[in-house]
Parts: C-alpha cells; structure tokens; sequence
C-alpha cells in the first residue's frame, strides 16, 4: 500500500491552524475536504506536475482547486504557522542545535519571470530566482527561505535572513532565535556581514577571499547545502514555474517546513 502524502499525524499538526471556512449563504456544492486539497498541493510539490494534470481519480479536486487553497492558506499565514509551530517542538525537546548555524543560498530557473526574477550571472544570463536558507548546526531550517532575485548577491539578503528567525521555544529559559556562531562562504565576505553578525551578538565565521584555503570551507557549512538539496528535491522547487512570487513562496515555506517535520518524525 502506498505511503499517504499526509500522515494522521502530520495532520494533527495542521487541522487546529486552518483558517476557518468561508461561509456559502448562496449554497453550491460541499467544498473538497481540507486534507484531501493539502494532498493535492503536496502531490504538486513533490512530483512537479502541472496544476492542470492534477489525476482526478486522487479525489483531491481540481488543480485550481488546490492552487486556490494554497493561495488563500499562504494569505492565511498557515505554512508559517505550521513551520513556527514544528520549530517550536523540537526546541522544547532539545533538539535544536545552537552552537552553530550556516547560511547560503541555491539559484533556480524561473520559467515565466514575474517578481523576484532576475538575470541569473552563474547561468549566462537567464532569469531566475535564489532560495537563502539559515540552518542550525544538524541542517534543520531556522526559519522559512527567503526568495529574492537570481541577480542580488547573498550579502545583501544576510539581514533579512537572520531576522526572519522567529524566537523558538526552548526546553528551559526563555525562547531564542540567534546561533552563538554563524558560518558562511566567501560571498558573505564584507563589512557589512561582520557588522551585521555582531550586532545581534553573533561570532562570524565568514571564509575570507584569498586567505582561507578551499580545501576547508564545507567542514561545517555542508548541512545547509545538503538542506538545500533536500528542498530542490522537491521538483516543483527545482524551477521556479509560477509567475506570482507569493505562490512561489508558499511552496517554498511548506517544502522547508515539511523537512522540519522530516526532524521531528526523527526526534520527538
């Protein structure tokens, strides 16, 4: 028998954080059920299809149907939330690692363009889209990616990337949301990243260019690359397909978060 896409209980986590429905004083037909659109949406995620090749025979509705929930649940905060809420988990299990956290960043093709595009210089020119990650020592992602153009460099987005680290609860003490050292590649090497680690009280450990031999470099910063990899094995994330940068970041946080899971499923 097939594995589901959704667990009962990865379920139980997500059923208490959907939005309520919209009510229908009109009537119509029953809406498809919530877990049932949530697998659609996964299926998508996973394999790559087109909505419009959604099978019907999967009883999750239409391709729109799932891309409109996906939409209004993204607008809902529902895949922020459930990223929150298994962060939340595994800190007070102890299972968040804060001695060290690795940044970095993984670039896509975007197919139709859209916001958050741009000339791609590591792909002669063509427009694509990056994926920033911060990750805990064991590559468990300390908040959603963060999206931006193929063409802003990855000390420009080191700010926002930081911050979007909501505080985690902790086993004891109060919650936390900075690493006591952050680790990084040469593309992270200016000022303004060193400022930027001290001023949240961070120790860089940024590679310097021309000094630091490469035969190093991944001793620590290979778990975000292996995250990394983990989401891109997520096919509708290996190209960017959807033009909206809105949808294109919804898959993105439910794909990180569903690697969170894949921690707890292992810890707790």
């Amino acid at each position: 028998m097939a594995k589901p896409l959704i667990s009962d209980r990865l379920w139980a986590r997500i059923q208490p954080l959907l939005p309520p429905p919209t009510p229908k004083p009109r009537g119509g037909r029953p809406p498809i059920p919530d877990r049932a659109a949530l697998t659609g949406i996964v299926f998508v995620l996973r394999t790559g299809l087109p909505w419009e090749y959604l099978p019907q025979e999967m009883g999750c509705g239409s391709g729109m149907t799932c891309w409109r929930r996906l939409r209004d649940w993204h607008q809902a905060g529902l895949w922020d939330k459930l990223h929150q809420v298994l962060l939340d988990q595994l800190g007070r299990g102890g299972h968040l690692d804060w001695s060290r956290a690795a940044a970095d960043s993984a670039s896509v093709r975007a197919k139709g363009g859209g916001l958050k595009t741009g000339r791609n210089p590591t792909d002669r020119g063509k427009l694509g889209s990056k994926h920033h990650l911060l990750v805990e020592r064991q590559g468990i992602p300390l908040a959603p990616p963060v999206l931006s153009a193929a063409n802003v460099h990855d000390s420009q987005v080191l700010d926002q990337l930081m911050d979007s680290v909501i505080p985690i609860k902790q086993a004891q003490g109060r919650p936390r949301k900075r690493p006591a050292k952050l680790h990084a590649d040469k593309g992270y090497d200016y000022p303004r990243c060193r400022k930027a680690c001290r001023r949240r009280g961070i120790k860089d450990r940024i590679a310097r260019k021309g000094i630091e031999s490469s035969q190093r470099l991944g001793r620590y910063r290979w778990v975000v690359e292996r995250t990394l990899a983990w989401l891109h094995q997520l096919r509708r994330l290996m190209v960017r397909y959807e033009r909206r940068d809105d949808i294109h970041e919804a898959l993105l946080t439910l794909g990180s978060a569903l690697i969170v899971w894949n921690f707890v499923v292992r810890f707790c």
